[in-house]
């Protein structure tokens, strides 16, 4: 019988901390189906600067994810009663209620566990592993956009 695991989040700006959690969640099972948050439902914090399709593409390329999907535009649960996992992982850090997600899948009858990846910690002193932090770098280091030439690498 396989086991199903879903992981879920808005994953702007892939970095190592996304990565991490990937893979704890894939370890808990046979596939792991990543639900990226579509941008317009992204509400507990800054929307998301990459389109939509291009996170979701991002994600689906990383070797732990069986496959990406966006996320429902009306209701959070839609993909999940498609996919029915066994288990549903939350970002360590993440906003998400585990009892209230828990109560949630009870009143649609979806049985599966819901658990927490653990943290990562950085592995040099250096690291990012926030999309926010590696916004405010980037703006740091070359805010004001008018500096960058639009053929570069850079």
């Amino acid at each position: 019988m396989t086991r199903r695991v879903i992981a879920q989040g808005t994953f702007d700006i892939l970095h190592p901390g996304h990565v991490h959690y990937l893979r704890d969640a894939a370890a808990l099972g046979d596939e792991l189906h990543v639900i990226v948050a579509r941008r317009e439902n992204v509400t507990h914090k800054r929307k998301p600067v990459l389109p939509d399709r291009q996170r979701r593409d991002m994600v689906d390329a990383l070797a732990s994810v069986t496959e990406a999907h966006l996320g429902h535009r009306e209701d959070i649960f839609v993909p999940i009663e498609r996919i029915r996992p066994d288990v549903i992982v939350l970002g360590h850090d993440q906003h998400h209620d585990a009892d209230g997600i828990r109560e949630a899948l009870a009143a649609r009858d979806i049985d599966c566990e819901v658990t927490r990846a653990s943290a990562r910690e950085p592995a040099h002193e250096d690291e990012l592993l926030s999309t926010g932090r590696i916004i405010d770098r980037i703006l740091a280091e070359r805010g004001g956009g008018g500096d960058r030439n639009p053929g570069s690498d850079a």
